[in-house]
This record gives structure tokens, sequence and C-alpha cells, in this order.
């Protein structure tokens, strides 16, 4: 069943054609991986949007304490939270007229799954960019 979750056209999607990024769960520690990700998505010309309840700016990003409150249009919403908490992100990314929503490595909500992609918005759970960009030739 992954499999399905990690639709080679919703990640080519994601990766090629979606430009601005919603990072949920980025905060300014180097030491975590939403850090990482965030700045590989930059280097690859990706815009970032550090989505935390502190608003902090990440990587030269303004950051916001919810998906409602950024202004502008969001492409995707990649969120590194715990499965548990995920689902709520995966809803308000629908909510706010994201494209796509992006669960992290070891993130999993097949319920949160099928509403997202029952919405029309194409999702992937439980791989990481960083992983598909290298799986590519």
């Amino acid at each position: 069943m992954t499999t399905s979750w990690q639709d080679p056209t919703a990640v080519n999607l994601m990766l090629d054609d979606l430009e601005t990024w919603a990072v949920v769960g980025l905060s300014g520690d180097p030491s975590k991986t939403a850090y990482s990700i965030a700045e590989l998505l930059q280097k690859r010309g990706k815009r970032i949007v550090p989505i935390h309840p502190d608003a902090p700016t990440v990587l030269g990003e303004q950051g916001y304490a919810s998906l409602a409150d950024v202004p502008f249009p969001i492409d995707v919403v990649d969120v590194f939270r715990r499965s548990e908490a995920a689902g709520q992100f995966a809803d308000e990314a629908v909510a706010a007229g994201a494209k796509a929503v992006w669960f992290q490595l070891g993130v999993v909500d097949e319920a949160a799954f099928e509403r997202t992609t029952a919405a029309g918005v194409a999702m992937v759970m439980d791989t990481c960019p960083a992983i598909e960009w290298r799986r590519r030739p």
C-alpha cells in the first residue's frame, strides 16, 4: 500500500512544478531535519515558508504561526510532525488552497491521505524530498 502514498506523478509534480513550500515545524535550529530539508529546498530553487507557533524568520524567510496566517498562495505543505499530529495540517493545507501535501519520512496518517486526495489535493507520505531527488537518474 505504501507505494500509492508515494505516487511518482505526485512526487514529480511537487519536486518539478510547485515552487512555494510551507514547512510545518520549521524552526531556526540547524540540528533539526526540517532545517536541512528547507535548506535543500531553497538550493533547489523553492521558496520556503516556515510554519511554527513562534513564527521565526528562518533561512531568510518570514515565518508564520499557522498556514491560515500566510498572506500568499502556498503550493506544497511539507509536514514535520509526528503522525498523530500531522492530519490537522493536511486539513489546513486543503482549507488554505494548497496544491499538494508532503508528509515526511515516518509520518503516516491514512485517514488524512484519504481526505486530502479525495479533496483533489496531491499527497505523498513517509518519504523525503532529499530521498526522492537522490532516486532520480
